[in-house]
C-alpha cells in the first residue's frame, strides 16, 4: 500500500503545475491533500475525479483558504467529514477514509505563524486533539494520519533551528506536544522509522534562496498506531518537480488495502 501526503497551497496551481499527471504515475492507493483552497464546485473534472480514483473533500467555508481531500483506489466502507468542532470543521481540516479495520487521515494543523491569535487558535487545536488521538489508540483499528502538521519536531528537522526557537512551528511548546505525541500516546512517525537522515525537509519558504538552499524544515507527517510500524517499508520525499512549497511525503506500507 502506497500513501501519498502533500499540502499542494492550492488544488488548483498544484493541477497547474502538473501535480495530476505526476499522481497518475505514482501507483498511489491513497492520497492525502491539505489546503485545497477551494469549494468543490470550483474543480474541474479532472481535479474531482482523477483517473482511477473515489475522491472526496472537506473544503473551508472561506473560499480560497485551508480545506482537505482524500483520493482512493479502493472505495472506503465510511468517510468522515467532521472532526466535531465547529470552528475547525468550517476551516475544512480533518477528512478520515475507513476500510476495514485501517483508517486513513487528511490534516492540516492550523499554523500559528500570522498572529498570536492564530497560535492561541494552534495550542487550543493541539491540546483537544490530544484527546482525539488518545481516543485512538484505545480503538481496535489502526491509524495513518497524513497531513501538515506545521510543527518541526527535532533539530534535525529544521535547517536553521538556532533562529526558529521562538517562531511557530518550533517552539519549544510545540515540539514538547510531539514528545507527547510519540513517547507517551505512543504514535509512530513512520518516515523516521525507515530514514534517519538529517536534511529530509517538506516544506520551503518562499522567500530568499530556501528551496535552492534546501533551507527547509520537516512538518508533513504520516504518523501511524505502532501496530503499523513494522509495515512501514519505504519513506521518501518527492523533489525532483515542485507542485507547491511543499513536497510529497511518500510512503510503502507492506499493508493491502482492502
Amino acid at each position: 500500500m502506497r500513501i501519498i501526503s502533500v499540502n499542494v497551497n492550492g488544488i488548483r496551481a498544484a493541477h497547474r503545475k502538473n501535480f495530476f499527471t505526476w499522481l497518475q504515475k505514482q501507483d498511489a492507493d491513497v492520497v492525502c491533500i491539505q489546503e485545497t483552497k477551494a469549494q468543490v464546485d470550483q474543480l474541474i473534472d479532472e481535479i474531482i475525479k482523477p483517473k482511477g480514483y473515489f475522491s472526496y473533500f472537506n473544503s473551508a467555508v472561506k473560499k480560497g483558504y485551508s480545506g482537505v481531500a482524500i483520493y482512493s483506489r479502493v472505495e472506503p466502507d465510511k468517510v468522515i467529514g467532521k472532526i466535531g468542532w465547529k470552528d475547525a470543521d468550517r476551516e475544512g481540516r480533518f477528512l478520515q477514509a475507513n476500510f476495514g479495520k485501517l483508517s486513513v487521515i487528511s490534516l492540516y494543523l492550523p499554523s500559528g505563524s500570522s498572529s498570536e491569535e492564530r497560535q492561541a487558535i494552534k495550542f487550543d487545536f493541539l491540546d483537544r486533539f490530544t484527546l482525539v488521538l488518545k481516543k485512538m489508540r484505545r480503538q481496535k483499528r489502526e491509524y495513518i494520519i497524513c497531513g501538515d502538521w506545521n510543527i518541526a519536531h527535532k533539530k534535525i528537522d529544521i535547517k536553521n533551528w538556532k533562529g526558529n526557537q521562538k517562531n511557530s512551528g518550533f517552539l519549544p511548546e510545540e515540539r514538547a506536544w510531539m514528545d507527547n505525541l510519540f513517547d507517551k500516546i505512543g504514535m509512530v512517525d513512520s518516515f523516521r522509522v525507515v530514514n534517519q537522515q538529517a536534511e529530509q525537509y517538506t516544506w520551503w519558504s518562499n522567500r530568499g534562496q530556501a528551496w535552492a538552499k534546501n533551507i527547509g524544515w520537516r512538518i508533513d507527517y504520516q504518523v501511524v498506531t505502532p501496530g503499523l510500524k513494522n509495515k512501514i517499508k519505504t519513506a521518501s520525499i518527492y523533489k525532483d518537480e515542485r507542485f507547491s512549497d511543499h513536497a510529497p511525503l511518500i510512503v510503502d506500507y507492506s499493508v493491502k488495502l482492502s
